[in-house]
């Protein structure tokens, strides 16, 4: 597979359409016309938008203001998919030009030049706070088959689990890609993604390891709570102590509280290794479904809540499991997120490993749901994203 060094350099520009080729519509010689048969009922409302398009393009040809259709527009061609309910936008081709270089270099011009690009691409009005972006980069590491730099609507994730499943998916739907191992470059580090025949894929992600153990702090409104911090391929706060009940219907209440989790970290300094900012607050409690062995709700960065178990925070809590000695190596451990999706986890450990950090490796399923592109209009007052609050 061939993708562009510079992440696809240069966004393309659309030519201006013909009138004619405006679905809905035909060109006679009387004019704009509603492309329906007589008799329609729908005929004299489409006439009366006929005849307002009309109107619309005689006031724009007077060259007072530029025709609606000569503006220039930057495209980005995409693919959506969602695993377990999480969506995955991957930008395939159109993105910004961040020259050669590392994927760590790449990553930090796309964050200090090109960050309007990312907050275009997935924030308000084209995507939400629930999107999460992967830019398809050409790897520098020779034994991988694809890098990329996964980022949401307030900024850069190191490592994106459920991102990784889509991505494969996509691959594949692209024909890029056939069932068997490939190796992915992110920002964290190299993954092994495994394409099985059922569609399924299996993560091997980087290693994981807990940081701290029952780390207290003292959350404005709901008083101590206490913690574990670990890495999974993002920093997180683990508690399953909370008195709160995982369900759907809940779901304002856990985002409240869990921000107030994260606010509280923040404020008491408490982070994870070399000062790095835990931005993910994982929750868990007993499933009730045969057959599942904890239920979790996680907050992500920007204040969404994950829709799927989350790759990186199972990854993270299967690590503690493993410090706990409550998952032996090469056990299943069957994570369910907040609205019922499944991952199935399992660990194995390393020589080349330093203290309790182990490989997980998270197994689960994504579905494409579109495929398109994204028009940035040189005109439009939000081309580049409505700031997340």
């Amino acid at each position: 597979m061939h993708v562009a060094r510079n992440c696809d350099a240069d966004f393309g520009t659309t030519s201006k359409p013909q009138l004619s080729q405006v679905p809905g519509l035909l060109v006679g010689e009387s004019g704009l016309q509603p492309a329906l048969s007589e008799g329609s009922g729908l005929q004299q409302t489409c006439s009366i938008y006929a005849e307002i398009g009309i109107k619309s393009v005689e006031r724009h040809q007077d060259g007072s203001s530029p025709n609606f259709y000569d503006v220039s527009m930057k495209i980005l061609h995409f693919i959506d998919s969602h695993t377990g309910g999480e969506p995955t936008r991957l930008v395939t081709s159109g993105g910004p030009d961040l020259g050669g270089g590392t994927l760590a270099e790449r990553l930090e011009n796309l964050r200090t030049k090109h960050d309007d690009w990312r907050a275009g691409a997935v924030t308000e009005p084209r995507g939400s706070d629930v999107i999460v972006g992967a830019l398809l980069c050409e790897p520098d590491d020779p034994g991988c088959a694809a890098a990329v730099i996964f980022f949401n609507n307030v900024g850069y994730l190191g490592m994106c689990g459920h991102g990784t499943i889509g991505l494969i998916v996509s691959l594949a739907y692209l024909g890029k890609i056939q069932p068997g191992s490939h190796r992915v470059q992110t920002p964290a580090g190299v993954v092994e993604a495994t394409l099985h025949q059922d569609g399924s894929v299996s993560v091997r992600n980087v290693p994981a390891y807990r940081y701290r153990q029952a780390v207290s702090v003292n959350v404005d409104g709901y008083g101590p709570l206490t913690g574990d911090i670990a890495w999974g391929g993002n920093w997180f706060f683990l508690v399953a102590d909370h008195g709160q009940d995982l369900l759907v219907k809940n779901l304002a209440r856990l985002t409240a509280f869990t921000d107030a989790i994260r606010d509280a970290l923040q404020r008491q300094g408490i982070t994870g290794a070399d000062g790095a900012m835990i931005d993910h607050i994982e929750l868990f409690a007993d499933s009730p479904r045969a057959g599942i062995d904890s239920r979790n709700f996680v907050l992500c960065p920007g204040s969404a809540y994950d829709r799927s178990p989350c790759g990186t925070g199972t990854s993270a809590k299967v690590a503690c499991l493993a410090a706990d000695n409550k998952l032996a190596e090469g056990e299943v451990w069957r994570q369910e997120s907040i609205i019922g999706s499944v991952f199935e986890a399992s660990y194995r450990r390393s020589g080349e490993l330093a203290g309790q950090a182990v490989i997980p490796t998270i197994t689960g399923h994504a579905h494409i749901m579109a495929e398109g592109r994204l028009c940035f209009d040189s005109t439009d007052p939000f081309a580049w994203g409505i700031p997340a609050a």
